[in-house]
């Protein structure tokens, strides 16, 4: 795995003026963590890779420039998940498409009432988070059924485990960035809307928490590991889940504020605002962890089966304004 992230890390370091959610130190904390933590009954072959996976966990971020607009205008959303821009939506829609439909449909209703809330009833000021995650765990599972069948029938497994590789590095991103509070809130580069407490506007506010603070505190994999409890989630829906998570981590973005507003983050022993970090990074191992051995379980069953066709126009869930039927 030597070359292979050797070229990542020269890729990286060639980003121009990519916007880096977390900080890459937090972002490979938490993937390095989740994979350190995975038990012996889980996606071991993974521990091969965690070199890779750390070094390449901002991936995700450089799809995000003003060059590469048609990558950016899809990958821009899935950093995010701004639930006051949607709270005339409920239950959250199954389907990507059908998100993205409601929040327009919203966006016409609104237009000539309330010009500027219509302005952000966009995916780009919504975010499309869990959407983005719920995908990249879709491929690793099938990814996962290919490095078993590899296995089973006495096969090299090494480009199936690449292509999972490649996949946990989406996935880290997207969870990585859901545990950090101010990627749940609209408030995510200042307070927006009334500010009765007085928090801070600045848009620096964002950096300063997830890339100042979490580099000069000198996170580590050691800080947070024993944090990380055993496995959960190997039962329930999985998008239920990754909504549950991103709730409890959009509850917390005014307690983000309120340590802002002590010193501004510039005092780097602050116990309460580390104390944040490692609760919140700890929280996102936690959560890609127990993501990587249900999907490793659920790997080892075959394939649901649809009948009919989820794009099949017959489905009792076929949508067609989307042309297929929600999961």
């Amino acid at each position: 795995m030597r070359p292979l992230l050797l070229a990542t890390l020269a890729a990286l370091s060639l980003m121009p003026g990519v916007a880096r959610a977390w900080g890459g130190t937090a972002h490979t904390v938490i993937d390095r963590a989740a994979i350190e933590a995975i038990p012996e009954d889980g996606p071991v072959f993974l521990r091969k890779y965690e070199d890779y996976i750390g070094a390449a966990s901002l991936l995700p971020d450089s799809w995000r420039g003003n060059s590469e607009n048609f990558s950016k205008i899809e990958e821009d959303p899935n950093h995010g998940w701004f639930r006051e821009q949607f709270t005339f939506l409920k239950p959250i829609p199954r389907s990507r498409y059908e998100f993205v439909i409601a929040v327009y449909k919203h966006y016409e209703k609104i237009k000539d009432s309330d010009p500027e809330t219509a302005a952000r009833t966009n995916v780009r000021w919504t975010g499309t988070l869990p959407y983005a995650a719920i995908e990249a765990y879709d491929r690793i599972v099938v990814c996962m059924r290919h490095v078993r069948a590899a296995n089973a029938e006495g096969r090299d497994a090494s480009v199936a485990e690449q292509n999972c590789a490649f996949d946990v590095i989406r996935l880290g991103h997207y969870i990585g960035d859901g545990a950090n509070p101010m990627h749940n809130s609209v408030s995510s580069d200042g307070w927006r809307g009334p500010n009765p407490h007085g928090y801070t506007t600045d848009r620096s506010v964002h950096g300063r928490f997830e890339s100042r603070f979490v580099d000069a505190m000198g996170l580590t994999v050691a800080d947070i590991a024993p944090r990380i409890g055993k496995p959960g989630r190997t039962d329930g829906d999985m998008f239920d889940a990754v909504l549950a998570y991103l709730d409890h981590s959009g509850d917390k973005v005014g307690d983000v504020f309120a340590l802002e507003r002590r010193d501004g983050f510039a005092n780097f022993a602050d116990k309460d605002v580390r104390e944040m970090i490692y609760e919140r990074t700890a929280a996102g191992a936690t959560m890609l962890r127990d993501m990587l051995c249900r999907a490793w379980a659920e790997s080892a069953l075959p394939p649901a089966r649809v009948e009919p066709s989820p794009i099949d126009f017959a489905n009792p869930k076929f949508n067609p304004e989307t042309g297929s039927a929600p999961d």
